[in-house]
């Protein structure tokens, strides 16, 4: 007996949508990534002529008018006005059976950090009566998801959830435990960042989090595993997964991506920013997934690290996935694409949950680029190009892994029906 049917109802997964650095949809993101396209530029919406840091990854292009009111652009935050379109994008088509059981949750690091920062502006320049009353409404992590659920109708239950850049990847398994316990038939789960800002690049920077310089070459500023990397990337933009009930999705006719198969917490307890050096809190949520899904590390056909290119994390990861899959790691295939899209913070896990789904769809995994010089020969990096699967050995399991500051971990396995 499967561990879906043991638990509950069989969680899957039927609409995606982005808004990355990489393109302004799904299809346009993807593209990038499994061609090993960079989205990261030279910064160009930040004055950061005085920072350390030059590059990111910026959503270019995006016109919020055409999903919002011109009144709604000016209240609400970039990290919501995101969220709003990916959600679009991943609900095309969507009709829940019974509003009542359609739940939506927003995912996100830090919430409206530019809009909090403006009203203080706004306080500090001009006094109270300046300060845009939006703040209370749209400032809290919740706000994206109380604008989500009353355009779409949604009347379940609502909220933001937050564990920095595990943000997604929580969002994703609390969605699963919802479908599983039978609380709802369908959640829309958006992970949403946006701190390109003076104050956030400005406090990594100097925390030494992020890769300084490279304002000559930006695409190569993101280095996962590689002997020179230096810090990550900062990246902005939303990802929307739906996760329906198998019964649910299957009574309206829906097609299927994959299926939402287990998920595993913990926490480190260690330090504020690094992780636990042996990998262990990280080692144990990958396990739990695995468990949760019922399934053994030698099930699992590849792995889309949470890679974030930092001296500390690729370590920690590394040593982490030699805790789980011991001898037979050097089997699995491993991928970073941040080192595509860089690090899209809270929205990094539902991206690459996005992004799992469809290597699992195309049978290929996309690319790590950047890496010239690899420091951990134990893995198996797809590195330069996308690797297709081989006929005789289909990918059916990704194990995705999300890891951030305050010792959050959390990993999730996806895997074909």
């Amino acid at each position: 007996m499967s561990s879906t049917t043991a638990n509950g109802a069989r969680a899957v997964i039927t609409g995606l949508g982005a808004i990355t650095p990489s393109g302004l949809d799904l299809r346009t993101t993807w593209d990038a990534v499994v061609h090993g396209r960079s989205g990261i530029r030279a910064l160009e919406g930040v004055d950061v002529s005085d920072l350390a840091v030059k590059v990111g990854g910026e959503v270019r292009g995006f016109d919020p008018l055409a999903h919002v009111s011109r009144t709604d652009a000016r209240r609400l935050d970039r990290h919501a006005l995101y969220a709003i379109a990916a959600a679009a994008e991943a609900l095309e088509g969507f009709t829940a059976a019974d509003p009542a059981r359609f739940a939506i949750t927003v995912a996100t690091g830090s919430g409206a950090v530019s809009l909090t920062q403006d009203a203080v502006r706004a306080l500090d320049a001009l006094g109270p009566r300046r300060v845009p009353p939006g703040v209370v409404i749209y400032g809290g992590p919740d706000g994206a998801a109380a604008y989500l659920s009353q355009r779409h109708g949604a009347r379940g239950a609502s909220a933001g959830t937050s564990a920095t850049c595990a943000s997604g990847t929580v969002g994703l398994g609390d969605a699963l435990r919802t479908i599983r316990h039978g609380y709802a038939d369908a959640v829309l789960v958006v992970g949403a960042d946006d701190c390109l800002n003076r104050v956030n690049l400005g406090v990594n920077a100097t925390l030494g989090s992020l890769a300084a310089g490279f304002a000559d070459d930006p695409a190569a500023a993101s280095r996962p595993f590689d002997h020179a990397r230096s810090g990550f990337v900062m990246s902005a933009g939303a990802v929307a997964v739906l996760v329906e009930s198998e019964a649910h999705a299957r009574r309206r006719g829906a097609t299927v991506l994959g299926e939402l198969a287990g998920y595993g917490a913990t926490s480190d307890a260690f330090h504020a920013t690094a992780p636990r050096p042996d990998g262990s809190g990280a080692a144990a949520a990958m396990q739990a997934a695995l468990d949760d899904a019922a399934l053994s590390p030698v099930d699992v056909d590849h792995v889309n690290a949470h890679g974030t290119g930092t001296p500390l994390n690729d370590a920690m990861e590394t040593a982490a996935l030699e805790t789980v899959f011991g001898s037979s790691l050097a089997a699995v295939p491993v991928t970073s694409t941040k080192s595509t899209t860089g690090h899209l913070l809270g929205a990094a896990g539902t991206l690459e949950a996005a992004l799992s789904l469809m290597a699992l769809r195309d049978q290929v995994i996309p690319p790590t680029i950047n890496l010239d010089d690899p420091e951990f020969p134990q893995l198996d990096v797809v590195a330069g190009a996308a690797r297709e699967a081989p006929r005789t050995a289909p990918l059916r399991t990704v194990l995705s892994n999300s890891f951030g500051f305050g010792g959050h971990n959390a990993a999730i396995v996806l895997r074909t029906l």
